[in-house]
């Protein structure tokens, strides 16, 4: 089935002087997805939003929205909208005055005018307060008159910048829901950069996850999560985030070999947090010691140092009555294990997988 892409990406570079900021970028975002640029600071996740916007100028490559070039266009000739972190509002205009200045400057019609606004505002919840200034609001109130605003533009495509990270985690949790919500309501294309990847897992159809100026991989974020492509993938996306280990410090019964059967040494087991046992340290290979306990409600963080002094968080609804101090053992299904290159990082395949390897959802890995 051909794909209907709304941004397009081909060939992209971008350097600060002797800075390389994006490496050779090509990415396809599909018409009414969320896909949420996700990665540490100074990865470039930013800086490829800015190229989509027309802010920034791609020193090589091309940038096509709804199939067409845009590579040298102006912000204002692209047909999308922006919401950013600081909101960027008017402080002497109302909250309906606000949202409709977009519309003014492009000499709307005022009776078209009239009806995208009353439309935004009940979208968003603002009615109430449509005739309050950017003072008198709260911080989600003021987030939700930048989304009404991106709304009555009435372009297909909105681009968002970290939105959320000057709120509270209870209202940053709401604003994702009525986000997510909005999006899907009126089926827009967002492309939603973030460093928090709660927001990215919990919102995002696709997740472009980027590291050092490269895409690293894209995914759904069950993709992500259950098949990484690599140890810098597994152990970004998850909290905790998958434990890893020399496969030499392993005991062999824990140890899927790799489908190249290479050396213990050559490569890492990782395990999640919620796929290790617990079990009485005589009956399995792997033994340690409690030395923290988090409750969280509906499960609990356990904190092992390992005999050997690797660390480890468990994750899991049975807390057994465990006790800081107290020996336990743990094991893993070879199932549950995933296997990578010691020095690239890259995933292997275990032997037992060599048939099955295929079934896995695709993926990209780029750079």
């Amino acid at each position: 089935m051909t794909r209907d892409i709304a941004i397009r990406l081909r060939g992209v570079t971008k350097r600060w002087g002797n800075h390389q900021v994006i490496n050779t970028m090509d990415l396809d975002i599909e018409r009414g997805q969320l896909v949420a640029l996700l990665g540490p600071s100074g990865c470039g996740k930013s800086t490829t939003l800015r190229l989509i916007a027309g802010l920034e100028t791609a020193d090589t490559g091309s940038v096509e929205i709804n199939c067409r070039d845009v590579t040298g266009a102006a912000p204002s000739e692209r047909s999308l909208s922006m919401v950013f972190q600081s909101y960027a509002l008017f402080p002497h205009l109302s909250v309906a005055e606000n949202i409709s200045f977009g519309m003014k400057v492009r000499r709307v019609p005022s009776r078209e005018r009239e009806q995208r606004l009353r439309q935004a505002l009940a979208m968003t919840n603002l009615e109430e307060v449509a005739k309050r200034k950017p003072s008198e609001l709260s911080g989600g109130q003021r987030q939700r008159v930048a989304l009404a605003r991106a709304i009555v533009s009435g372009h297909s495509i909105c681009l968002m910048d970290e939105p959320l990270s000057n709120l509270d985690a209870k209202l940053r949790h709401s604003m994702r829901q009525e986000i997510r919500s909005l999006q899907q309501r009126l089926g827009m294309t967002v492309v939603y950069v973030t460093h928090d990847q709660t927001e990215a897992m919990g919102m995002a159809d696709k997740i472009v996850l980027m590291n050092a100026s490269c895409i690293a991989q894209i995914g759904t974020p069950a993709a992500l999560y259950e098949h990484p492509v690599s140890a810098f993938t597994a152990t970004f996306i998850g909290s905790p985030p998958m434990m890893l280990f020399s496969a030499e410090h392993v005991p062999p019964s824990l140890r899927p070999e790799t489908e190249d059967r290479r050396a213990a040494g050559d490569y890492l087991v990782g395990i999640r947090p919620e796929k290790f046992c617990i079990s009485e340290p005589n009956s399995c290979a792997m033994r340690g010691t409690v030395t923290g306990l988090e409750f969280q409600g509906a499960e609990s963080f356990i904190y092992v140092t390992l005999h050997g002094g690797n660390p480890v968080i468990i994750r899991t609804a049975d807390q057994r009555n465990l006790q800081i101090g107290q020996e336990i053992g743990l094991s893993w299904k070879h199932a549950s294990a995933h296997l990578f290159d010691t020095t690239s990082g890259h995933r292997l395949h275990a032997a037992s997988q060599a048939s099955t390897r295929n079934a896995f959802p695709p993926t990209a890995n780029i750079g």
